[in-house]
């Protein structure tokens, strides 16, 4: 399959967000990824249930959404129901992770799983069978505009080698200092789902840019 390529709000303008999303909506993007904090999991907090639901109500690209919040189950059909399609949640704020898993499923979402540039890629090997995707964190979570930790390359070449064994369905997302530049190579070594959000909303021409993301080569 070609990659997908997903835009963060995060990086949006908030004062003109309707104008940014309907920017998505024309262009090649193929989703829009939505990053909830809290302030408690990560030190800042963004959007809530009535923002997503005023997204919803006008993109016409499906809503990826991943929770950097404490105790995600509370809230998962919440999430659903404010417009959700895609949901992912963090390894480590989740007490009982397989049943998260399950139960995002059941609700009618893809679900997958997040690991922070900390983590051991193995602490997921036993729900990679049980997911859609795994959201690899290629800078610490919580702030846009960082820059990318290159060791992301080689955790995504050991992804990849699990994918292969345990399900070859598995989409890998990488999220965190994507740009031109390095968009390619990644796409390369087999990530799936491109997010990006400063790359696209601070060029001049966002449209043109999430082409250019879409068609690296």
């Amino acid at each position: 399959m070609q990659h997908l390529v997903a835009p963060s709000l995060l990086a949006a303008n908030f004062l003109r967000l309707e104008d940014d999303i309907r920017i998505v909506n024309r262009s090649e993007a193929d989703m829009f990824h939505i990053d909830v904090m809290d302030g408690n999991f990560v030190p800042n907090i963004s959007f809530g249930f009535s923002i997503i639901r005023q997204i919803k109500s006008i993109a016409e690209k499906p809503l990826d959404v991943h929770l950097m919040i404490s105790r995600p189950d509370i809230y998962l059909e919440k999430f659903r129901e404010a417009g959700a399609d895609w949901l992912s949640v963090h390894y480590e704020a989740c007490d009982h992770l397989h049943s998260s898993i399950q139960r995002i499923k059941k609700l009618g979402m893809k679900a997958g799983v997040v690991v922070n540039p900390h983590n051991n890629i193995e602490l997921i090997r036993d729900v990679i069978p049980d997911i859609d995707y795994v959201l690899l964190m290629s800078v610490n979570p919580g702030f846009g505009g960082q820059h990318f930790i290159e060791s992301t390359y080689g955790r995504i070449e050991k992804l990849t080698g699990i994918k292969q064994e345990l399900n070859p369905d598995l989409l890998i997302e990488v999220d965190g200092g994507i740009d031109l530049k390095n968009a390619g190579k990644l796409v390369k070594c087999g990530v799936n789902i491109l997010v990006t959000g400063s790359t696209v909303f601070r060029s001049k021409d966002p449209v043109e840019t999430i082409s250019k993301l879409k068609h690296p080569f």
